[in-house]
């Protein structure tokens, strides 16, 4: 082993004690969301099977890695422990935002998106036939709205909502047996985010900039993002109608023709696997259309980005309450692939698509144990990320990702999955015999359904 592998093993076992001081500090903070210390000692449990190696994660599969008899204790725990699994999801933001604050409120941006998980079943809460983007077409899926913070130290999921579809919302067979509050009613993907907005307000988390694709370009959300003293950049439909400052009302791609040729700049926008990625941008003021009543009208702008080789054109309608840079403006547009790469990592590494839940209240934990998971890998990654710094760079590394670190965590601070032939071996006569009765039940119901007039 060579002078820097050596420094570098040296960096790593330091990293793993800080890693572990930071686990036990987000267990610390969402101690008090449960009264009871099993359902402590459960959730402790099953953050770190979420994070464990495993083929295959949900109730089963964590409570066999955790050592336990059956998954009923799990199942409990999401089903009918009390606990509150909101005020935990605020608390595990609190906790990943103190860490990835970089101390300037003008580099926080907060991201909205929504991501769909395929079922098989129309069972499961809110599950229907809809369009979405992640499956690319329609199909039989949840779709939930994710709010996400990113700042230069590093990105995390803080909140979500599940999209309750319209015609779910009026199903009331459905909403009994998927166990849907009275109280929860159809509400678009925008009033999903506006909601998700408020609550992280309401919570004291605070950013320069909303960023989202073109579902949440909508007025409605925008005079909420403005009275919440937010600024945003929403991605548009080439068919909205703008306002120049000189009183034309036109389309967003009529517009692009008023900008002249030297005013476009290339500039980079990211770097991948194959270089740097470029686009020609431009800016064009315009008057805001979404106002609250006794705010300044502020300084609106229609940012356009064009593809430099296809000149396919993308449109952001674009608000802050001071005059700002073209550069600050295409960073946060370009801000929102965070929570895509968010997504994509959540459910790989910590199981967020993977809950296998069919009532409402079971999906939400679900999705909070899930995105606990991911804002602790989330924040370890970022804190190695800063204590690799310049030795990565000498010993000419990329930036670790949180795939790798996981790896490295795995049986150090994560735990790993019991797997003695006497556990394994219980379990396995445990699953073949709910198999079987579970085939009886199938049998006994169809043969009943067959012969009932």
């Amino acid at each position: 082993m060579t002078q820097d592998q050596a420094a570098a093993a040296r960096a790593v076992t330091v990293a793993h004690t800080e890693h572990a001081a930071l686990h036990q500090e987000l267990m610390a903070r969402i101690a008090p969301c449960f009264p009871r210390r099993e359902s402590r000692a459960t959730c402790a449990q099953m953050l770190a099977g979420l994070l464990m190696e495993l083929e295959d994660k949900n109730c089963w599969t964590l409570a066999e890695a955790a050592g336990h008899p059956t998954p009923d204790r799990l199942q409990h725990f999401l089903a009918r422990a009390s606990w509150d699994e909101q005020q935990v999801t605020a608390q595990a933001a609190r906790w990943a935002i103190e860490h990835l604050d970089d101390g300037d409120p003008d580099h926080a941006v907060l991201i909205i998106d929504e991501t769909a998980d395929a079922k098989s079943s129309t069972d499961a809460a809110a599950a229907a036939r809809q369009y979405s983007g992640t499956l690319g077409g329609v199909a039989l899926c949840q779709v939930a709205v994710h709010l996400a913070y990113a700042t230069p130290r590093g990105h995390t999921i803080l909140d979500r909502a599940l999209y309750l579809p319209a015609s779910r919302a009026a199903d009331d067979e459905h909403r009994e047996l998927a166990h849907i509050p009275e109280q929860t009613m159809f509400a678009t993907k925008p009033q999903l985010a506006g909601d998700l907005l408020q609550r992280a307000h309401a919570t004291g988390i605070r950013a320069a900039f909303v960023t989202g694709d073109e579902v949440y370009g909508g007025r409605e959300l925008r005079t909420l993002i403005r009275t919440l003293l937010l600024g945003y950049v929403l991605a548009v439909r080439s068919s909205t109608t703008i306002i120049t400052h000189a009183g034309r009302t036109l389309a967003a791609k009529d517009a692009a023709t008023l900008i002249p040729a030297g005013a476009w700049m290339r500039l980079r926008t990211g770097s991948g696997t194959k270089g740097t990625r470029h686009y020609d941008w431009a800016m064009l003021a315009i008057r805001p259309d979404d106002t609250p009543d006794e705010h300044d009208p502020g300084h609106a702008a229609l940012l356009i980005r064009r593809h430099r080789y296809t000149g396919q054109m993308s449109f952001y309608r674009c608000w802050s309450p001071h005059p700002v840079p073209l550069a600050r403006l295409i960073h946060v547009a370009t801000s929102r692939w965070r929570i895509e790469e968010d997504h994509q990592l959540a459910k790989q590494t910590c199981g967020l698509d993977a809950g296998q839940v069919i009532r409402w209240r079971s999906w939400h934990r679900w999705s909070t144990m899930a995105l606990l998971a991911y804002a602790f890998i989330a924040v370890a990654t970022a804190y190695q990320r800063q204590l690799d710094g310049p030795l990565a760079e000498h010993l000419g590394l990329v930036a670790i990702a949180i795939p790798e670190l996981l790896r490295q965590l795995r049986g150090v601070v994560i735990p790993d999955p019991r797997r003695d032939p006497e556990h394994r071996l219980t379990w396995s006569i445990w699953r073949r015999r709910h198999q079987y009765r579970a085939r009886l039940c199938h049998q006994r119901w169809h043969t009943y359904a067959e012969t009932t007039p």
